[in-house]
Order: C-alpha cells, then structure tokens, then sequence
C-alpha cells in the first residue's frame, strides 16, 4: 500500500500563489508516476498535472499550463504542485494520485490511478 498526504492549501487572493505538496509513504518503489487532479463542487474531478519519479514525461492540462509546476523530491517521496497566477475558477479541492504503471502519454483518466490522498482545499477569491 502507499499513503499519499497533501498539504499547502488555503484562501489565497486572485493572483497569488500557493505550493501544495503530496508526501508519499509506505511501498513508493512501487509507483511509477504521480499526478495532481481537482474537484470543484458540483464537477467531476479533472487532471492538472503528472511525472514520473525520474522527473521526465511532464503533462499539463491545457488550462494549467505556464501557470502551474509539478515538480519531485525522490529523497523525501515527495512530490509539489507550484500554482501561480491564481483564478477563482482554480477554486477545488486539489488531490494527489500514484500511478503503478508506466503509460505513454499525458494519462488524465482518473481511474489509472491507484492511490489517492485525501485532499487539500485551494480557494481563490476575486
């Protein structure tokens, strides 16, 4: 089993930055890659953001990109997602995911995804 905690959210003005990260315990040798999603209320959940652990095979969603930053500690199993440039519309609640499996591809579907945390609230005011 893998854990998958994250933290780093909060209320943040329209413009601003936050730094969420997901720190991953128990067997992380058996992950391949992480990727971040959201949920706002009322939405399905949706991809931001994936890497593999060597830090290679980065993906976006379009609605990310130049904005947000996945990025991996290998030492520390820990993985962040750097939001700038915040919108309302970012408002969610952000959720890290681990992946078992090498795919080809920006892999958005959330039920590729093995492990999940339990969340983190970001809100965005205008």
């Amino acid at each position: 089993q893998v854990q998958l905690v994250e933290s780093g959210g909060g209320l943040v003005q329209a413009g601003g930055s936050l730094r969420l990260s997901c720190a991953a315990s128990g067997r992380t040798f058996s992950t391949y890659a992480m990727g971040w999603f959201r949920q706002a209320p009322g939405k399905d959940r949706e991809f931001v953001a994936r890497m593999n652990w060597r830090g290679g095979s980065i993906y976006y969603a379009d609605f990310v990109k130049g904005r947000f930053t996945i990025s991996g500690d290998n030492a520390k199993n820990t993985v962040y997602l750097q939001m700038n440039s915040l919108k309302p519309e970012d408002t969610a609640v952000y959720y890290c995911a681990a992946d078992k499996n090498y795919r080809v591809g920006r892999s958005a579907r959330a039920d590729y995804y093995d492990y999940w945390g339990q969340g983190t609230q970001v809100t965005v005011s205008s």
